[in-house]
């Protein structure tokens, strides 16, 4: 269409002067060529339709490396999905999470919006990720570190005693180094600090806290015997 548009202005150009024409045909045409060849161009990196990816698991690498001690039941209910949004390089990027099935579709709707507000996640990564392993075996401490965002992981919660929700794949923590679990004077990850004004940092007028909210789920932010701002959990239905 721009192309066809472009030629027919020049054409009434030539039509009414020669000697313009000379000059501005050519630049005409020029600028139709480029913009038909920008149309075919393949979309930037860092765009919605070509996202830079942080992961891209098969379901046999998300589950490698899983605590053999988790029960079967656990395992066959989750699912791994993919989920874009704005990492802290203004880029759109491409990460993975693990989680149970049920909590599939509001964790979708809590990407949306962040992808649609802009709010930086630094890196979606499952904790299989060889990254996140000390002795060949996932580690929580490993992806906090990395600020790295996740959901399942068979483990226990932070200070041992029971099973974390994270170990049922009902539960997120997301920007860990921007908002970490403060217990007295423990501070996870290690050298995190909370600042509500840092970029990627929740509080309790956060439009994806209030999302998690609306959804049923609870934020670590309201804790009153700990905060873990990083945290959102679902406990099932009883």
């Amino acid at each position: 269409m721009l192309l066809y548009t472009l030629i027919m202005i020049a054409m009434m150009i030539r039509a009414r002067r020669f000697r313009t024409s000379a000059v501005l045909l050519p630049l005409v045409l020029a600028v139709a060529l480029s913009g038909w060849a920008a149309s075919g161009q393949t979309p930037r990196r860092g765009s919605l339709k070509r996202p830079v990816i942080d992961s891209a698991m098969t379901e046999k690498e998300a589950f490698d490396g899983l605590d053999p001690k988790c029960p079967a039941e656990i395992r066959k209910r989750q699912r791994l999905i993919d989920v874009k949004y704005y990492s802290t390089d203004g880029q759109v990027h491409q990460g993975q999470l693990v989680l149970d099935f049920e909590l599939v579709d509001d964790v979708k709707k809590v990407f949306a919006l962040a992808l649609k507000d802009r709010f930086p996640i630094r890196s979606v990564i499952p904790i299989s990720d060889g990254r996140f392993r000390k002795d060949g075996r996932w580690d929580d401490e490993l992806s906090m570190e990395a600020d790295n965002t996740s959901s399942f992981n068979y483990r226990e919660i932070t200070g041992g005693g029971r099973l974390s929700y994270h170990a049922y794949g009902r539960a997120v923590d997301i920007n860990t180094f921007e908002n970490p679990y403060i217990k007295g004077g423990t501070v996870l990850p290690h050298g995190a600090t909370y600042d509500p004004k840092v970029a990627g940092t929740f509080n309790a007028e956060s439009p994806i806290v209030r999302e998690f909210l609306r959804l049923g789920w609870a934020w670590g932010g309201n804790w009153t015997d700990r905060k873990d701002y990083q945290h959102f959990e679902k406990p099932p239905k009883k």
